[in-house]
């Protein structure tokens, strides 16, 4: 299953409300935006989880934020 086929699920509204709610949410995003997807592109949400030691549910709702911001900035990149 994909990163964006989990928004196609019933509960996946309160996963990414729950991984909001979460202390080290922005730190881990930020970390991840900044150094992990740079080094290492196609990581999965499993490896994520394991390398950060953050719970699998954190890494999908990350993974799936980082992909859809890209997938703006570079149609936004398009239309200018």
């Amino acid at each position: 299953m994909s990163v964006e086929d989990y928004e196609k699920e019933k509960l996946w509204p309160i996963l990414v409300e729950t991984v909001h709610s979460l202390v080290m949410y922005p730190h881990h995003k930020a970390y991840t935006r900044e150094m992990i997807l740079n080094e290492k592109p196609d990581i999965t949400p499993a490896e994520l989880a394991a390398r950060l030691k953050m719970p699998l549910g954190e890494a999908l709702v990350i993974l799936y934020e980082l992909t859809k911001e890209q997938k703006q900035q570079f149609s936004e990149n398009l239309d200018t």
